[in-house]
C-alpha cells in the first residue's frame, strides 16, 4: 500500500519554481512607514489610495529604483561613470526582482525638434525605406533627417607615412535633409526690439526689459561693461556699428569685471537661451515674454515639413516622406502595407508593426510630425508603450503610472486589455491607478493610506477587488460611488462665440460656450477638445488657463516658493523684526553657509550613487543661527516652513501673525485638498496629483471672469473628486465660467452644459456630436459619451 501511495503523489516542485513574489520588507522612502508586502508575480497587481499616500514611492522609488540600481550594477565601473548614479532605496529587504521597465507619465522631452517620429523609432525606419526605395536617390538615410544639416569642405590634412609627414588635399561632403531656413524647427521667428529694450534710456537706466536682466546682474552687466559703446547713451542715440554690436555681434570672450565670459550680441543670446526651447517647457514668466515678444511663424521655405527641397523631391509612388509624416498614422499604416518590395520586406514589416502598435493602443489619429512637447501626459506614456507591445520579453516587471489619464471611458477598455495582454505573456504588472474600470480588472489590490502625507505611507488592505469593497477603507467606501446628475441646472449669463475653428483637425466649428455655468467638454481621446478649448478660447483677459504642462521645480522649490506664499511671510517677519526680508530666504541673505540653504550636504562619488548628509551646522534647518532667533508670533522661520498647510492657515489668520495676503493663498491650498502638505516640502517629493493641485490653487489667485481647466481629475482618488467637484461649484457660484475638459463621468454628471465632440479621433473627429445639458445626453444616448454616462448613472435606458 505504501509503495501504491507514493507514486500517485505528484512530483516535488522545481525549486526555481518557488520564487514567485516579490518580497519588500521595511521600505522606508518618502512617508512610507516600515512597510512590508509580498507581490504576486506573473499578476497584474493594482495600488491604490488617495493622492499622496505612498504608492509612486512603493512601487517607483523602491521596487522599480533597486531593480534599475541592481541592472546598472552589472555594468563596468567605465560604463557606470556614464549613467546616472542611483542610490540604493530606504529598503531593508528587497526579494525576488526582476528587470523592471517603467513607463511613466513624464511629458517627452520639449526640443523643438522631438516629434512623435523621431521619439519612436518611425521617422528612422522611415528614412531607410526613402533612402532605398525614393525617387530620385538622394543618398543615405541622412538626407531626409530634418536633424542633420548639408554640409561640405576641402582642405590640406597631414598624414604620417613610413615615418614622415606627407600633405594631402581632401574634401568631404555630407547630405543632409534639413530646411536652412529655420533649421528643421518647421517655424521662423520674428523678434519684436521694442519688447526686449527701451531705446529711450540708455543701459544705465535700464532700458533692457527681457525677464533677468535686470540693472545690476550678470546678464546686463554683459552689455553695460562690455566697452563696445557708451552704457550711459540712450540706446536710440547708437551708431550703426554699436547697434550692430549691441544686437547681433558674434560670440567673443571677454573680461568684465575681472571675470571671463562670452559676449554675444542681445538677440542670438536671447534665441539660444529662450527660444531655443518648446514653448510648453518655458516657465510662466518667460514663456509670458516670448508670447509677446516673438511671433512664430510656418518657415515660407519648407511650408513647415521641417525637410530642405531635396528631401520633399524625392518619392515612392508620388508620396514624399514629408507627405507620409503628414498623414495620420491608421492612413499612414495602410500606405506602408501597399507597399510590395521584396527587397526592403524586413524594413516594411517592422515599420508596418510599429505602426499597428499606434491603431491598436489608440494613438492611430496623431501624425509622424507631430511635435513630442505637445503630446498630453497620458499620450505620452501610451507612446512610450509601443516599443513593449510586441516584445518577446517574458517575466519582466512592467510598472506603469496612472495608463488611463487623458483615455475616454470607452478608450479604457482597450487599455485594460493591453495590460491583461501584457500579464499572460508571464509579465509582473503593477499599476498605479484611481479608476475603478481599471482596478477591476486586478488579479491583486493594495490600497496605501489611509491619508496623504504624514497621514499615509502603510498598507490598509491587501487583496482581492471584493474584499477591497468589504474592507472599510478609503478607496473601498468610495469604489461604488456614483455622482448624480442635477435636477436643476443653473442658467447661462451670456456665451462666448467660437466661429469656424479649425486647428488642428477641427472641421470649421461653431459653437456658443455658455458662461457662468459649469461647462464639460468631452469626447474620446484626439476627438479635438483641447484643440477646441485652448486653441479657440483667447487665452487674454479674463481667461485663467490650468493646462496639464508640468511644474518644474528644484529640490530648492517648495509649495511657499511656487505659488509666491513666501514673500507675505518674509515681509511680516522683516516687519515684526526691524530687519531685511532677503534674511528670511533660504536661497539668499539667510541661507546657512555650510549647506548654502539646501539643508543637506551632497557628496559625489563618481559611479556610486552620491551621499546627502544632513548639514551639521543649521541641523537640515536650511538658515543661519542668527536668523532663527527672530520670532513672529512665537514661531521662527524654519518652524513655519515646517507647518502643514491647515496649522499654517490658522496661524496667519489671526493673532500677532496675522498677514491676510498669506492667508488668501493658504485658503486656495485647503480648498483644492493640500491641507496636509508642509510649506517647506520639496517639489521634487510631490505626486502628480499633488503637483496638479498646486497649480490650480496659483491660478485661482489670478484675476480672471473665465477658467478653463484641463483634466482637473487626472491623478485624484474617488474620495477627492468630491471635493474638487465643491471647488469648481464654488468657482462657479462665485460668478465666474468655469470651462472644463475632462472624462471623468462624475464631473460630466455634475456639469450646467456638455460639449461633445467626435464622433471618433483625428480626421473621424473635430465636430460637435452633442449639446446639451447631462440629462439630454443620457436621454439621447446619441453619442459614445452618453452611453457611458447613461451605464454610469445607472439609467437602463428605460426611464
Amino acid at each position: 500500500m505504501a509503495t501504491s501511495t507514493d507514486a500517485t503523489q505528484p512530483p516535488a516542485p522545481h525549486v526555481a519554481d518557488s520564487h514567485g513574489l516579490i518580497r519588500v520588507h521595511g521600505a522606508r522612502e518618502n512617508n512610507l512607514k516600515d512597510v512590508s508586502i509580498e507581490l504576486p508575480k506573473r499578476r497584474l497587481t493594482v495600488f491604490t489610495g488617495v493622492s499622496g499616500s505612498g504608492k509612486s514611492s512603493l512601487v517607483f522609488d523602491t521596487i522599480a529604483a533597486e531593480s534599475q540600481r541592481l541592472i546598472n550594477e552589472t555594468y563596468s565601473a567605465f560604463v557606470q561613470g556614464f549613467m546616472p548614479a542611483l542610490a540604493r532605496p530606504e529598503v531593508d529587504v528587497l526579494d525576488g526582482l526582476t528587470t523592471a521597465i517603467t513607463v511613466d507619465q513624464q511629458r517627452m522631452g520639449g526640443d523643438p525638434r522631438s516629434t512623435v517620429g523621431t521619439a519612436t523609432d518611425a521617422n528612422a525606419m522611415l528614412r531607410i525605406l526613402f533612402s532605398r526605395l525614393g525617387r530620385p536617390h538622394l543618398g543615405s538615410p541622412k538626407a531626409f533627417s530634418f536633424n542633420v544639416a548639408s554640409i561640405s569642405g576641402a582642405g590640406a590634412v597631414t598624414v604620417q607615412r613610413a615615418g614622415q609627414a606627407v600633405k594631402e588635399r581632401r574634401s568631404f561632403s555630407i547630405t543632409g535633409g534639413m530646411c536652412p531656413r529655420c533649421e528643421g524647427r518647421g517655424t521662423v521667428s520674428d523678434i519684436d526690439l521694442t519688447q526686449l529694450y527701451d531705446d529711450s534710456k540708455s543701459l544705465s537706466e535700464g532700458a533692457l526689459t527681457v525677464p533677468g536682466y535686470k540693472a545690476g546682474g550678470w546678464n546686463h552687466r554683459l552689455y553695460s561693461e562690455s566697452g563696445l559703446y557708451d552704457p550711459d547713451k540712450p540706446i536710440s542715440k547708437f551708431t550703426e556699428k554699436e547697434l550692430r554690436d549691441f544686437l547681433h555681434h558674434e560670440p567673443t570672450r571677454m573680461k568684465i569685471a575681472g571675470i571671463n565670459m562670452t559676449y554675444e550680441g542681445l538677440i542670438p543670446r536671447i534665441q539660444k537661451s529662450m527660444l531655443a526651447k518648446e514653448r510648453e517647457a518655458m516657465q510662466p514668466h518667460i514663456r509670458e515674454f516670448v508670447d509677446r515678444a516673438v511671433t512664430f511663424t510656418t518657415c515660407p521655405d519648407c511650408a513647415g515639413t521641417r525637410l530642405n527641397e531635396g528631401a520633399r523631391s524625392s518619392k515612392i509612388g508620388g508620396t514624399s516622406i514629408a507627405d507620409a509624416c503628414a498623414m495620420q498614422i491608421s492612413d499612414l499604416a495602410a500606405w506602408v502595407r501597399g507597399l510590395d518590395e521584396p527587397s526592403v520586406a524586413p524594413l516594411l514589416a517592422k515599420l508596418g508593426q510599429t505602426l499597428d502598435s499606434f491603431v491598436e493602443i489608440g494613438l492611430g489619429y496623431l501624425a509622424l510630425d507631430r511635435p513630442a512637447g505637445t503630446l498630453s501626459g497620458g499620450e505620452a506614456q501610451r507612446v512610450k508603450m509601443i516599443r513593449h507591445l510586441g516584445s518577446s520579453l517574458t517575466d519582466v516587471t512592467y510598472v506603469f503610472d496612472e495608463p488611463t489619464a487623458g483615455l475616454h471611458p470607452h478608450d479604457i477598455q482597450r487599455m485594460n486589455e493591453l495590460l491583461l495582454r501584457l500579464r499572460d505573456k508571464g509579465n509582473t504588472v503593477l499599476v498605479v491607478e484611481h479608476k475603478p474600470e481599471l482596478i477591476a480588472i486586478a488579479d491583486h489590490v493594495v490600497d496605501l493610506g489611509p491619508g496623504a502625507g504624514t497621514a499615509g505611507g502603510t498598507v490598509c488592505f491587501e487583496g482581492t477587488l471584493d474584499g477591497l469593497r468589504t474592507s472599510g477603507t478609503l478607496t473601498g467606501r468610495h469604489l461604488d460611488d456614483r455622482a448624480a446628475v442635477k435636477k436643476t441646472v443653473r442658467r447661462p449669463t451670456g456665451t462666448l462665440q467660437v466661429r469656424g475653428a479649425s486647428a488642428n483637425n477641427l472641421r470649421d466649428v461653431d459653437v456658443d460656450i455658455p458662461l457662468g455655468v459649469l461647462t464639460v467638454v468631452t469626447g474620446v481621446a484626439g476627438s479635438g477638445k483641447s484643440s477646441l478649448v485652448h486653441g479657440s478660447i483667447p487665452a487674454g483677459a479674463g481667461v485663467v488657463s490650468v493646462d496639464q504642462t508640468p511644474i518644474r521645480g528644484s529640490r530648492r522649490s517648495n509649495p511657499a516658493t511656487y505659488t509666491g506664499l513666501l514673500d507675505p511671510i518674509r515681509k511680516a517677519f522683516a516687519q515684526a523684526n526691524g530687519v531685511k526680508p532677503a534674511l528670511f530666504s533660504a536661497n539668499s541673505e539667510g541661507a546657512c553657509p555650510t549647506c548654502n540653504g539646501a539643508g543637506v550636504v551632497y557628496t559625489d562619488l563618481a559611479m556610486m550613487a552620491g551621499v546627502a548628509t544632513t548639514c551639521e551646522e543649521c541641523e537640515g534647518k536650511r538658515f543661519e543661527a542668527s536668523v532663527l532667533e527672530y520670532h513672529l508670533g512665537g514661531r521662527d522661520i524654519s518652524e513655519v516652513l515646517a507647518m502643514p498647510v491647515s496649522e499654517a492657515e490658522e496661524f496667519f489668520g489671526a493673532g500677532e501673525a496675522r498677514t491676510p495676503a498669506a492667508h488668501r493663498v493658504l485658503t486656495r491650498l485647503s480648498d483644492v485638498g493640500l491641507g496636509y502638505l508642509t510649506l517647506g516640502q520639496p517639489l521634487t517629493t510631490l505626486s502628480g496629483g499633488e503637483r496638479q493641485r498646486l497649480k490650480l490653487a496659483t491660478h485661482m489667485g489670478d484675476k480672471g471672469g473665465v477658467y478653463v481647466l484641463d483634466e482637473p481629475t487626472s491623478g485624484l482618488h474617488l474620495a477627492d473628486v468630491e471635493q474638487l467637484l465643491g471647488l469648481l461649484d464654488r468657482l462657479v457660484d462665485s460668478g465666474k465660467s468655469v470651462i472644463v475638459v475632462e472624462h471623468h463621468q462624475a464631473v460630466m454628471a455634475h456639469a450646467d452644459w456638455i460639449i461633445d465632440l467626435g464622433p471618433g479621433a483625428g480626421h473621424d473627429g473635430g465636430r460637435i456630436v452633442f449639446e446639451g445639458t447631462p440629462t439630454d445626453l443620457i436621454t439621447a444616448r446619441s453619442t459614445l459619451t452618453g452611453e457611458h454616462l447613461a451605464a454610469y448613472v445607472g439609467d437602463d435606458g428605460k426611464n
